[in-house]
């Protein structure tokens, strides 16, 4: 290959500068050979093993070859026993699980770097966001996800996210499982409601604007698909992180073309697989070989729009995983799209050509030219001059320190360059133990349930009590009614007494009177009597005596 204008071939002490960089005893990873003019097959560039857990970054713009030097780290690293994920945006990265196709001009470039090419496939398992494809589906609890990544997906502002942020506190605090986007619609609903305000209240409250706000992104984002993401069996992250029988390491492959339109979603999803391994791995230290090596592709989707709070997460996992024994690839267009507190925490560069057609490209290139160690190149010029699979290559060495920049021309994958047949992934799919761990989702019982059951006690109780009153004032009508009726009776018996009273007090005056009357009668035939007997007697006595 010709040099590029104004740019010559490093002299020798340069070319033995670099071949002494990349001397490493340790197991390392072959990217390819140096470029001074034509290829060096006897100066190859490689990365050591060990090193790519204080991970990277693969930069160029389209069409430079960064997905097939992604493949060709990914299938080294699997050879060595690392197990890898990445995510496959284009669909192409999927001729991994395939062996590669030979030909006279593969050969010719394979021998003029010194790669003594054969054709393999990798130990491959594939794998989708919720189901939106064919593979195994990924699906992940809203509580897992957390209010930060949520609000980062949901495009929301600080304030909202503040609200959100109190949402799941208040879910937390009353036992509110948050499994699926109809749980968080729910618990949101719910605490603008007459009942959730009252128990908002001493937490600080929700507004209903805002609170409308979070349910319309959350509707639109379900419309979107992305409902079937959110939910259970939740996957582990262990899955990740498996080796075959033959102790190669699973590449473990996330189908992406599905979700194309959803990039939001996406990159999230992939800073909470992150999230995942770096809360649920134990604290390793550096290790001869990572545990996992994480390739993120399209990264600048991760920290487009993100909040201050969300890339100071980013920052902090990606600075603390690698003592979790987890390599982080970042691949994007350029360093640009990657802020600068993570760029400083990536040990290994691989930068394809980049072009300057615009005032904006120009300042990026200046900017990734500022971000490269001292070399005997004119990386701009070099930088705009690369050939589709050569790359600008600088990693960090065994100990810590970066190697020599090279000028590098890449290996070729020995998987297929191509995409593999639909039908053999969806066989490797249906073939897959996991596929019958998480393939089918469960609904249990969380938040949206229990809010359900809830509402539906308190409207028994309600109803209940509703009932109870009304029952309660019928028997308070009909207590009225027949004590009404009591009195009516004891008036009238009342009443009745004194009628019967009267007329007998009637009847014995009466009765005195007649027996007075009679005894008066009596008295009187008495008296009669006596008169006459006394007559009589008068009448005997003195006629008697004038006898005489």
């Amino acid at each position: 290959m010709n040099a590029p204008k104004n740019v010559g071939p490093l002299d020798d002490a340069a070319v033995e500068a670099i071949r002494a960089g990349y001397a490493f005893e340790a197991p390392a990873l072959e990217m390819g050979a140096l470029v001074n003019g034509e290829a060096l097959a006897e100066v190859p560039v490689r990365i050591p093993i060990a090193m790519t857990n204080r991970h990277g970054l693969v930069a160029g713009a389209t069409g430079t070859g960064k997905t097939k030097t992604l493949q060709v780290l990914a299938e080294q690293l699997s050879a060595a026993g690392v197990p890898v994920f990445a995510a496959d945006i284009k669909g192409d990265l999927s001729g991994i699980a395939s062996e590669g196709t030979s030909s006279e001009k593969l050969l010719e470039r394979t021998e003029s770097i010194g790669q003594a090419w054969q054709p393999a496939a990798s130990p491959t398992e594939f794998f989708s966001l919720g189901g939106l494809g064919s593979g195994v589906p990924i699906r992940a609890s809203i509580d897992s996800f957390g209010p930060l990544l949520l609000s980062k997906v949901l495009g929301l502002n600080s304030t909202q996210e503040s609200s959100l942020g109190l949402v799941f506190h208040y879910a937390k605090k009353a036992e509110l499982p948050l499994v699926d986007l109809a749980d968080l619609r729910a618990v949101v609903s719910h605490l603008v409601s007459a009942e959730g305000k009252a128990e908002l209240a001493e937490l600080g409250g929700l507004s209903k604007a805002t609170a409308g706000v979070i349910l319309r992104e959350l509707i639109m984002f379900a419309d979107q698909g992305a409902d079937v993401f959110f939910g259970q069996p939740q996957i582990d992250v262990a899955e990740f992180m498996r080796t075959s029988a033959d102790g190669r390491g699973i590449v473990s492959l996330l189908e992406v073309p599905s979700v194309h339109d959803k990039p939001a979603l996406f990159s999230t999803f992939l800073m909470w697989l992150l999230a995942e391994l770096y809360s649920t791995l134990p604290e390793v230290g550096d290790l001869p070989q990572p545990k996992l090596v994480f390739f993120f592709d399209e990264a600048h989707l991760l920290f487009k729009d993100a909040s201050k709070d969300f890339l100071d997460q980013v920052t902090r996992v990606v600075r603390l995983i690698r003592s979790k024994g987890v390599g982080i690839f970042f691949v994007t267009q350029t360093p640009k799209d990657v802020p600068s507190d993570v760029l400083a925490q990536l040990g290994s560069r691989v930068q394809h050509q980049l072009r300057a057609h615009t005032p904006d490209d120009a300042k990026a290139l200046r900017a990734t030219v500022s971000t490269y160690p001292n070399s005997g190149y004119e990386l701009d010029e070099v930088l705009t001059n690369l050939a589709t699979g050569e790359a600008i290559v600088t990693v960090m060495n065994e100990k810590g320190a970066p190697s020599p920049v090279a000028w590098t021309r890449l290996r070729a994958p020995q998987g297929s360059m191509s995409p593999t047949d639909p039908a053999v992934i969806a066989a490797a799919v249906d073939a897959s133990p996991l596929t019958a761990k998480y393939g089918v989702a469960i609904d249990p019982s969380s938040a949206r349930e229990k809010l359900t059951m809830k509402a539906a006690e308190a409207e028994q109780a309600r109803t209940a009590e509703a009932e109870a009153t009304a029952t309660a004032a019928a028997l308070e009508r009909q207590l009225a009614a027949e004590q009404k009726a009591v009195e009516k009776r004891m008036k009238a018996a009342q009443r009745e007494a004194e009628k019967r009273a009267k007329a007998a007090e009637r009847a014995e005056a009466k009765r005195a009177r007649e027996q007075a009357a009679r005894d008066e009668r009596r008295l009187k035939q008495t008296v009669n009597a006596g008169v006459k007997v006394a007559r009589v007697l008068v009448n005997t006595i003195f006629g008697s005596t004038r006898k005489r």
